[in-house]
């Protein structure tokens, strides 16, 4: 068989030809000229970064009888004859990782060697290495002949000890660069006579992820496959999104286009794009609207485009073998949708940019005027604010009555009772509700707590009428409640101090009739135990 796989062919033969580690490179390159080589390297970094390939360039450049600037002169008898040296022993640590074929290194390394001046060892995967393979290897790197280097290479360096560690130079490889990837594709293409677009290069620099081996196999694929490779081939082969999808969603979520949106999100299903693609690259695009955000040109407030970017980032956690990502996606990306719909007249987000603070409502038989930071007045219909949704309404007006009089003791006082409450509660619905909840802050008839999961936060505001029933029956009081995440209590105490440091007052506003029932507790709790089966391991999981 005369062809070879591109990223065999186009493997580096000197330090020049090393892309992307030119710190490495460059210490590795003056240990040879000035004669510092050290007895023990370790490479670490994630997969197709160039470790195995700096290991064989150093290994041949430290034996090589006329070294270069670049490392080995690859023209000299060491350096011909390097793939078949006996003084080059390549070890994979995957299918050789016991006692007795380190054993046998601790043998062989005592022999000086047959035709270089180093025995260079390179073992891949390390961290394979049992126990007792560690163990004996330790001895080894203790002490070892001035004949012999070991390079270790490992895409997992957290599981080597740190014992070997402490006795090697450490080399951590990064990804590599899409523009240093694409250059070194072009260089490729170049002299392969392949045809290619140059969105088609960049798109296979993107999803190769900062590995140049997987770079050149993709190429190496698509180049049999068709005469000129263009953007769609890659996406259709390889599970990505283009820019043009990425821009056209986001256009669909600025226009509230439910029904497209749902289309899209679902022919990125059927068409088996990678869902980590969409969304590392719905994260690159909500960087761009955030720096858009900052200088004044985006259309959406930066504030709910980090939100977003965190909810798509936790996305990742939740993924199992029963749960769908493109669900969990598109459900995300809709609460979006919901928010902008909610309070905006308008298809821009415009609306967003009013800051309601509740005590500076001015109600009229008509309007609502609700005042911004600059205390200039905006004036809106009470029909706009009558659509807000009511446990947001019920959230606001709550924490804004705690802070009317809310003091240090009774905080003390709401948590001492409030723990003897949890202990003593015996509906266990309600517990599993509020067994993880803090009471952060207190009035003398309302308290606020929170919660680190944003769904039963949700879920205990929904059932706030039976809780307190609870609670106050116990206690013979009339204590109300309201559960906000740890983020947006956060953010509620910030706005607090600060309306403290402008001696803004806090005025009790009347709240509307709060309606709940067991049967919505009941349907609430089954959900819980439902999001959690599909989530975790049902075996592991015990909810009474």
């Amino acid at each position: 068989m005369d062809y070879k796989v591109l990223y065999r062919k186009y493997r580096p033969d000197n330090f020049s030809n090393i892309i992307g580690q030119d710190y490495m490179v460059t210490i590795l390159k003056n240990a040879i000229k000035n004669d510092k080589i050290s007895h023990a390297y370790i490479f670490s970094g994630p997969r197709g970064t160039g470790k195995t390939s700096t290991a064989k360039v150093f290994a041949k450049a430290i034996n090589c009888l006329n070294p270069t600037e670049d490392g080995p002169c690859n023209q000299c008898e060491s350096c011909l004859h390097f793939k078949e040296n006996a003084d080059i022993i390549e070890i994979d640590a995957a299918s050789n990782n016991g006692v007795d074929e380190i054993r046998e290194i601790i043998n062989n390394i005592k022999l000086a060697p047959a035709y270089s001046k180093y025995k260079v060892y390179i073992i891949d995967e390390v961290h394979m290495l049992s126990t007792s393979a560690f163990n004996a290897l330790l001895l080894t790197l203790e002490e070892p002949p001035k004949h012999v280097v070991f390079i270790l290479a490992t895409t997992n360096i957290e599981a080597v000890p740190i014992t070997i560690l402490s006795r090697c130079q450490r080399f951590d490889f990064h990804k590599i660069s899409i523009n240093d990837i694409m250059k070194r594709l072009k260089y490729v293409v170049s002299n392969e006579n392949i045809a290619i677009e140059e969105d088609a290069l960049e798109e296979i620099a993107y999803i190769s992820d900062g590995g140049m081996r997987d770079a050149l196999s993709i190429l190496d694929q698509l180049s049999s496959q068709t005469d000129k490779i263009t953007i769609t081939d890659v996406i259709k082969h390889f599970g990505s999104v283009s820019k043009k999808q990425i821009n056209d969603l986001f256009d669909l979520i600025l226009k509230s286009n439910v029904d497209k949106f749902d289309e899209m999100m679902k022919n990125f299903k059927e068409t088996a794009i990678d869902y980590k693609v969409l969304i590392r690259k719905l994260l690159e695009k909500i960087e761009e609207e955030a720096i858009a955000s900052k200088k004044g040109n985006a259309q959406i407030p930066y504030q709910l485009l980090k939100e977003m970017a965190f909810e798509l980032a936790d996305i990742s956690n939740y993924i199992n073998i029963s749960i769908d990502p493109y669900l969990l996606i598109e459900i995300t990306l809709l609460k979006y949708f919901e928010e902008q719909t909610a309070i905006q007249p308008s298809s821009s987000f415009i609306s967003r940019e009013i800051k309601l603070n509740i005590n500076e409502i001015k109600e009229t038989p008509d309007q609502v005027v609700i005042n911004n930071e600059e205390d200039n007045s905006k004036i809106i219909s009470r029909e706009i604010i009558s659509t807000l949704q009511d446990d947001k309404k019920l959230i606001k007006i709550r924490v804004n009555n705690c802070f009317v009089n809310a003091k240090k003791e009774y905080l003390q006082e709401m948590k001492e009772k409030w723990k003897t409450f949890i202990n003593n509660l015996t509906n266990k619905n309600i517990l599993n509700l509020i067994v993880d909840c803090n009471i952060v802050a207190s009035s003398k008839d309302v308290a606020i707590l929170t919660n680190i999961i944003d769904g039963t936060s949700n879920l205990i505001n929904n059932n706030l009428h039976t809780i307190e029933s609870l609670f106050n029956e116990k206690y013979n009081t009339n204590y109300k409640f309201i559960a906000l995440t740890e983020s947006m209590w956060k953010k509620e105490k910030e706005e607090y101090i600060e309306n403290l440091k402008n001696k803004k007052e806090y005025h009790y506003i009347k709240e509307p009739e709060l309606e709940k029932n067991e049967e919505n507790l009941k349907e609430d709790i089954d959900n819980i135990e439902k999001i959690a089966y599909d989530i975790f391991d049902k075996e592991k999981i015990e909810i009474e």
